[in-house]
């Protein structure tokens, strides 16, 4: 039973997996693809936690020149400089950085004392000494190297982009590369006359400087993770421009740029331009107004090959990205999560990943309806379950060690656990209670425009619902696999049900959780019970209005990962393992009018027989005359064609014989 019920819910699962592929694949699929297809090796660098981080970057002023990368041999060498600002928030006479060796070279830096540049760290010698809350800007000129590293793109079709997430930034300027530090970031790029280049911020200046080479210098107003600091530029580039109006100033209009490339699907590129206003108005409503100067996407060309990156209004997509609005919505639904609010460390990577997910399942809700929202989030529990690499979802070790992106962002348990455990921890809270923990954890001053811990946001839902959810966290969040239910249930002729909930967990570890209990019965309407069970092996007795006809157990799929099986028993004994004897126990009930039921156990394979007899020794009725398996059993007898009087029922199993009284009263 327990094969055919776990066959079933995979059957189910992937039913709605494949309604899912009239859209296209998920927006969480495509945005882990490139990680899933092999590219970790670009990317499997430590982060050196040796080093400590005395200072704050404030601001990133870049200056490149890129005007040969567009022709010619398409070198992937450039030259540029990069004015950091930070505070001292320790005495400083010196400051380290990252910068890939493979990639950068260091030409000169002012102010400095002098510099070394080894192991992908740059370390500066300051000037003079530096107390904290000093604050002190330094100048480094660099170029890149005509190398391929992952980060930095050069195309043969006139296109230069770059794709930093995690540890890319690094490969193509100098800087402090962890997602907590947070700065501006100001940047200009010289590029020939025919090309468009779009960045993070705003557009301050778009000019010609010649006849052949133009300046863009784009500016953030609001602080970004250097691994979200993006170029995304082309030899005649298309561009659209739509406008979304703030639903507290409608004066105010933010413009949502769209890059494309000829060749791009022109109905896909329209549906996410009609969509996105309506986009932003809905995770505005559940997270707070849009919170950026602009936005905008990007098609790359064919070496982006993965679904989308995120990067702070300027998100990239894969050719032809536009046709799929599962990975637009979860793309945007970063510029909330990952964008404005950052993982704090790698360790924290799912409250990126996990809520865009999640968000992904709500605009389908939005869009279509609650079944299409519930239906997407039942396929995450299916791909999660099918390949669950037993891992948990928050990894502090990975704070300190950065682990190759395809476990960084392997699909199953960043992405797909990570929203399955916020759709959870919904039907834990309700609806009202849990978007509105959300939403003050979005708006939240001590995390927007900042960077958040998991620990950040449990304290700040356990403060939000006036809760202690931390057993919740503590074990889908902080503890690997998902919980293995089996459930024994007891329905009896008295009104009554008995179930057992157990789980059989390789690793010892027990799941408590409210589970909603339903009872099916003879007469009457359905009855659910909703119980918290907290211990294994955990028992719980109903008295119904009926007599029940069956049982559901989590019928609404609220515990969305698990597994389930459910093993109906004919006793409390045969639930609680108790070794079966031969018995006979006293019908109940006794007097009765006009059935009573008789229960009775066998401890091997027998024929039974039960025969009632009338004071007189005369057989009147045999309800039971066959083989049966060793067990316990309930059978009912019904007098109402006997009249009123004392009876006897004998139980008969192979040499194994008993006979007790009973009174029918009519």
């Amino acid at each position: 039973m327990k094969n055919i019920l776990l066959l079933s819910i995979f059957i189910s699962a992937f039913s709605l997996a494949q309604t899912k592929q009239i859209e296209g694949k998920s927006g969480a699929e495509l945005c882990s693809e490139k990680r899933r297809l092999g590219s970790a090796s670009l990317f499997k660098i430590s982060s050196p936690s040796t080093i400590p981080h005395s200072f704050d970057v404030l601001h990133y002023s870049l200056n490149l020149n890129l005007y040969q990368n567009y022709g010619g041999s398409f070198p992937k060498s450039f030259s540029g400089n990069v004015t950091i600002t930070f505070r001292a928030d320790s005495t400083l006479n010196s400051i380290q950085l990252n910068a890939n060796n493979t990639s950068l070279g260091i030409d000169s830096i002012s102010p400095a004392a002098g510099f070394s540049h080894a192991n992908n760290i740059l370390t500066v010698s300051l000037d003079k000494t530096y107390i904290p809350g000093d604050t002190l800007s330094i100048t480094i000129y660099y170029h890149h190297n005509n190398v391929t590293d992952g980060a930095f793109y050069v195309g043969t079709d006139g296109m230069v982009f770059t794709d930093c997430e995690p540890e890319g930034a690094r490969k193509w300027f100098p800087c402090w590369d962890k997602p907590s530090d947070k700065a501006t970031v100001e940047l200009k790029a010289t590029v020939p006359k025919a090309v468009r280049l779009g960045s993070n911020g705003s557009l301050l200046l778009d000019s010609l400087i010649n006849d052949s080479t133009r300046v863009f210098h784009w500016k953030s107003r609001d602080p970004i993770a250097t691994y979200l600091v993006v170029i995304s530029s082309k030899v005649n580039y298309n561009l659209d421009i739509v406008y979304w109006h703030t639903p507290s100033n409608l004066n105010d209009s933010i413009p949502i740029y769209f890059y494309w490339n000829p060749g791009d699907d022109v109905k896909g590129l329209g549906n996410i331009k009609s969509k996105i206003i309506p986009m932003t108005d809905f995770y505005s409503s559940l997270f707070g107004e849009h919170p950026f100067e602009k936005n905008g996407f990007a098609t790359m060309n064919s070496s982006f090959t993965w679904g989308g990156m995120e990067n702070q209004t300027l998100t990239s997509l894969m050719p032809n990205g536009y046709s799929n609005e599962n990975l637009v919505s979860h793309e945007f639904a970063h510029q909330w999560f990952g964008d404005m609010i950052t993982c704090d460390t790698w360790g924290d990577i799912w409250l990126n990943e996990g809520f865009a997910t999640y968000c992904e399942a709500l605009w389908l809700g939005q869009s279509y309806g609650y079944d299409h929202y519930k239906q997407d989030i039942e396929n995450d529990a299916f791909l999660y379950l099918l390949s669950n690499p037993g891992i948990p979802i928050y990894n502090p070790s990975w704070a300190s060690s950065t682990p190759p992106t395809d476990i960084l962002f392997n699909g199953p348990t960043t992405y797909y656990k990570g929203a399955c455990v916020l759709h959870m921890l919904r039907s834990v809270l309700g609806d009202s209670v849990f978007f509105h923990a959300i939403h003050d954890y979005a708006a939240s001053n001590k995390f927007k425009f900042g960077s958040a811990s998991t620990e950040d946001f449990i304290q700040q839902i356990n403060q939000a619902t006036g809760q202690d959810l931390t057993w919740f966290f503590d074990q889908w969040v902080k503890k690997p696999n998902h919980p293995n239910y089996v459930v024994e249930y007891l329905l009896s002729n008295d009104s009554s049900a008995t179930i057992k909930i157990s789980q059989s967990n390789a690793n010892g570890m027990y799941w408590k959780m409210p589970i909603k209990l339903s009872f099916m019965l003879e007469d009457g309407p359905d009855t659910v019970f909703t119980i918290m069970n907290t211990v294994n092996n955990e028992q719980f007795h109903f008295t119904l209005s009926s007599i029940p006809t069956s049982f559901g157990f989590d019928q609404q799929n609220d515990i969305v990962l698990k597994t389930l099986s459910l093993k109906k028993v004919t006793s409390v004994e045969m639930m609680n393992g108790v070794p079966l004897q031969f018995s006979v126990e006293q019908n109940y009930p006794n007097p009765f009018n006009p059935t009573t039921t008789i229960r009775y156990s066998i401890d091997t394979e027998e024929f039974v027989t039960i025969d009632v007899y009338d004071v007189l020794g005369k057989k009147v009725a045999q309800p039971v005359n066959q083989k049966e398996s060793a067990g316990v059993y309930t059978v009912q007898f019904n007098g109402s064609a006997v009249p009123s009087g004392i009876y006897f029922y004998r139980v008969t199993a192979g040499s194994s014989s008993a006979t007790k009284r009973m009174v029918l009263l009519k």
